[in-house]
Formats: structure tokens, C-alpha cells, sequence
């Protein structure tokens, strides 16, 4: 039976970030149409809030690996 992905697992973080990356640029290089660009603004705040979530997992992952590496008696 396949294994249930949550939205995080699903969630590509490089696809996610250029994404972003090219809705700040487009903002940053032109003059901003509020009815045009509300959807624009709301899906790049949807990316921040996705990869920050991705990051701040991923981070808990890094400190779990770490720690079980510095435990006592796992010396070298």
C-alpha cells in the first residue's frame, strides 16, 4: 500500500523558492496593479509560509541526526 503523503512531503522546496524568487523580482521591477497582482501577492505569501515550514522540518531533522551521533559511547 503507497504511502500517505502530507502536503510538506509533496511540497518541492527548490520549485517552491523560484517560484518566490521570481514573484519578489517581478514586483521589484515594476509598478505593482493591486487588483491584477492580489493573486500573485497571495500565492508568494503561500510559498514563504510553505518553505519556512519545509525549513523549520528539515531543521528538526538536522538536530535528530546530529544528536544520535553525539550521544556517549557513538565516539569515533
Amino acid at each position: 500500500m503507497p504511502k500517505k503523503e502530507s502536503k510538506t512531503d509533496t511540497f518541492n522546496f527548490g520549485k517552491g523558492y523560484t517560484e518566490l524568487e521570481a514573484i519578489v523580482q517581478e514586483f521589484e521591477s515594476r509598478e505593482i496593479d493591486l487588483e491584477k497582482d492580489l493573486p500573485k501577492f497571495e500565492r508568494g505569501l503561500e510559498l514563504a509560509q510553505r518553505l519556512k515550514q519545509r525549513l523549520s522540518e528539515i531543521e528538526n531533522k538536522v538536530v535528530k541526526i546530529e544528536s544520535k551521533f553525539s550521544e556517549p559511547g557513538t565516539s569515533e
